[in-house]
């Protein structure tokens, strides 16, 4: 026990010296630039948390002991004194069911962009561990925590609940922002007071988990949700499959965050010397409101979690709106050449491309299939990749590697790697006849890579995938798990998912890849690492992305969020909306276009053309901006407002659009936010609306003046805006 002792305290003099984990004692400071969390790490007791919200200084860190705060149990386990809900639970080989865990260890790692804790707690009887890490970033507010389970002893251990984190956030006025819909209808926002009993956020799809529910949320914790002033707390589940966030109110001082996969009919055995780590579980602070704390977020994820976030992403035309399954080669070209003529940087082919038994003509037929059909292409993707270049543009394509369909060549050769119930009839999923690959099988991991290898390898100029998913875990069964293993399906699917997404970015780093899964289906961070983007929803309805979209930048950032610009009557909900609201509207994100452009009219065309333009030039500060959202949707007052600012504050971008075609309705003026109120800025149009430029067209205001009062936006009913106005004006420093 003694050496014990001395190397633990030789350690805390290590942990002294790093800027972002600090040792006094057993107290542990896991600290960022804005933000502290307060631990006790005391010899052979539960590791305690202490504290969590905004940076102290070392004098506080100290005398927060003092403070009157009762410390509590940092990481629940099941069985030994806790009576409340827990973040571990294991069934030992002998059947007992309890854990009692004490801290053994304390070490630290760094890495070029943060500093690394780990605890080591250990179970007082059992060879069980656990270690709990937190990771403290340097350059934005962030720590994510995680943990490493492992069974020392030489018999199993049934892990029955595995949590990546949890944390405990004081009782009072505190409100819970999350997110909720389903297929045509992702992201929708819903802000409620946390009160007794337990709010359960979850998804159980299997395969896709942000349709219903988001594993993100952030918590208020001075009443109701304010934009941009009162404390918040944001959280992120990093994970792709099934997941949970509990917020459990009960008679203590606390609500209690619990985090991690869903261990619902997902048990996992650990044998001896195995381990199993869970997902992070992102965890931010702001003092700034909401949208401080999507600002640290959005900083987190473009400079750590997802692929290529310092990279502009590029402008482009998705063939699925404007052809659906009609793929043909010289439908392709002209579509490649008119998004060229429009100022376009890339075209996608979508659906419909492939299949030589079974051709691709709907979505029956030819999932797995990975080969072009001649017929509608005769040239192959070779022709289509020359026909891009000769139009100046990058290429991309559409596929769906992780599902067949059981017309198809794959399932005639391999019906055993479809998941299914043993003895079952085979369960179908979109056109009667798609199914779901066994990724947990490392032989369809391997097809899998081979899907993307084989067109980069035969292709290198495709620039661009979309990679969709469109069924979820239906039927529970692997034929490649033995018996015992069979409630471990939904976790070793994305442990193989994520398996094959190492290996594609190890080999093409640089390829561009979307992740599309019937729509907004893979809005996540357990995504995000290996993808630069996502199809924010199927439903591409102007007025309906407002809502989605303004739901989705609490947690992700503009670069990721797929924005088209569609056709009308829109193909979803069938509403017409002017060309210019559907413009300002993708051009609040990653801006696109999904529709035929041959059915355009010449004045839709120009105006394409301008927007185009105009996103170019403003692109750098949609995409790497500070976002205030200033009046939301949700708010009931007819309009939605918001802006993104540069960090040097030389630049904004304001956008206002009505939402409503209420006579007499009067909307607010809304005031501006980020900018420097000692600059003066020039009021530039995007996007104009043919007639009168806006009065303010062109002039120059200080930064107090439009924090303080803003512009009045003309919003009048016309023929060219029928209702829906909108304005996007561009803010430049003088």
């Amino acid at each position: 026990m003694k050496k014990i002792i001395v190397s633990i305290l030789s350690l805390a003099l290590t942990l002294c010296a790093s800027a972002q984990v600090k040792v006094s004692d057993d107290r542990i400071s896991v600290n960022t630039g804005g933000m502290s969390l307060i631990l006790n790490a005391r010899q052979g007791q539960p590791l305690r948390f202490v504290y969590f919200g905004a940076r102290l200084s070392d004098a506080d860190a100290e005398a927060i002991q003092f403070s009157g705060s009762r410390p509590m149990n940092a990481y629940p386990s099941y069985g030994q004194g806790e009576i409340r809900e827990d973040a571990i639970a294991v069934t030992h080989a002998d059947g007992n069911m309890s854990l009692d865990l004490a801290v053994e260890s304390v070490a630290t790692d760094s890495t070029k962009d943060a500093d690394i804790l780990a605890v080591t707690l250990k179970d007082k009887v059992y060879d069980f561990r656990v270690k709990v890490f937190y990771k403290a970033f340097r350059d934005v507010d962030m720590i994510e925590t995680w943990t490493e389970i492992f069974n020392d002893a030489k018999k199993p251990v049934v892990l029955r609940k595995f949590d990546s984190a949890f944390l405990p956030v004081r009782v009072g006025d505190v409100w819970v922002s999350h997110l909720y819909g389903t297929w045509a209808n992702e992201g929708r926002l819903v802000e409620e007071p946390l009160n007794r009993g337990i709010l359960r956020i979850e998804n159980k799809d299997g395969v896709r988990n942000a349709h219903t529910s988001h594993a993100e949320i952030m918590l208020s914790l001075d009443g109701k949700p304010s934009e941009n002033t009162g404390a918040v707390i944001g959280a992120a589940l990093c994970y792709s499959g099934n997941y949970h966030l509990d917020l459990v109110t009960n008679d203590s001082d606390y609500h209690r965050l619990f985090a991690g996969i869903s261990a619902d009919n997902s048990s996992l055995t650990l044998g001896k010397g195995e381990s199993f780590r869970t997902p992070e579980l992102a965890l931010t602070y702001s003092d700034e409101g909401l949208s401080g704390a999507s600002r640290n977020f959005h900083n987190w994820a473009r400079a750590h979690k997802i692929m290529h976030g310092d990279k502009e992403r590029m402008i482009l035309l998705n063939s699925w709106e404007g052809v659906y399954f009609d793929i043909n080669e010289p439908g392709m070209d002209q579509m490649m050449a008119d998004i060229a003529g429009m100022g376009g940087e890339l075209f996608v082919m979508d659906d419909g491309w492939f299949g030589d038994k079974y051709p691709r003509l709907n979505d029956t037929s030819s999932l797995g299939d990975w080969v072009v059909d001649k017929n509608k292409l005769p040239n192959g993707i070779q022709g289509l990749v020359d026909a891009a270049t000769r139009h100046g543009i990058k290429f991309g394509i559409w596929i769906e590697p992780e599902m067949a369909n059981t017309v198809s060549e794959l399932y005639e050769k391999h019906p055993d790697w479809i998941i299914n119930a043993a003895g079952r009839d085979v369960v179908k999923g979109r056109g009667g006849s798609q199914v779901v690959l066994d990724l947990g099988n490392p032989a369809v991991q391997d097809y899998v890579f081979g899907i993307v290898d084989g067109l980069m390898t035969n292709y290198p100029g495709i620039a661009y995938i979309k990679w969709d998913a469109n069924m979820s875990v239906s039927s529970h069964g692997s034929s490649y798990l033995p018996a015992d293993r069979q409630s471990e399906l939904n976790i070793r699917y994305h442990q193989g998912f994520a398996s094959v997404c190492d290996r594609i970015r190890a080999k093409y780093p640089d390829l561009v890849i979307q992740a599309c899964a019937s729509g907004g289906g893979r809005a996540s961070y357990g995504v995000l690492p290996w993808f630069d983007e996502f199809w924010v929803s199927d439903n591409t309805d102007a007025l309906q992305r407002i809502y989605m979209q303004w739901g989705t930048s609490y947690f992700f950032p503009a670069i990721t969020m797929a924005s088209h610009i569609s056709a009308v009557p829109n193909h979803t909900v069938h509403r017409v909306t002017p060309i210019k609201f559907r413009i300002d509207v993708a051009m609040s994100g990653r801006l696109g276009m999904e529709l035929q452009p041959k059915d355009m009219t010449e004045a839709e065309i120009a105006q394409c053309r301008q927007a185009i333009a105009d996103y170019k030039s403003v692109r750098p500060v949609v995409q790497f901006g500070d976002i205030y959202r200033l009046v939301s949707p949700y708010d009931g007052l007819g309009i939605a407002s918001l802006m993104y600012c540069s960090k040097d504050k030389s630049e904004a971008v304001f956008y206002w659009w009505r939402i409503d075609n209420l006579y007499d309705n009067h909307p607010p003026r809304v005031k501006m936010a980020g900018l420097d109120p000692d600059r003066m800025y020039k009021v530039v149009e995007l996007d104009k609306a043919p007639g009168r430029p806006l009065s303010f067209e062109g002039k120059s205001f200080s930064g107090s003046f439009l924090m303080n009062n803003g512009l009045e936006m003309p919003f009048g009913f016309s023929d060219d805006m029928m209702g829906y106005s909108s304005r996007v004006l561009h803010l430049i420093a003088d």
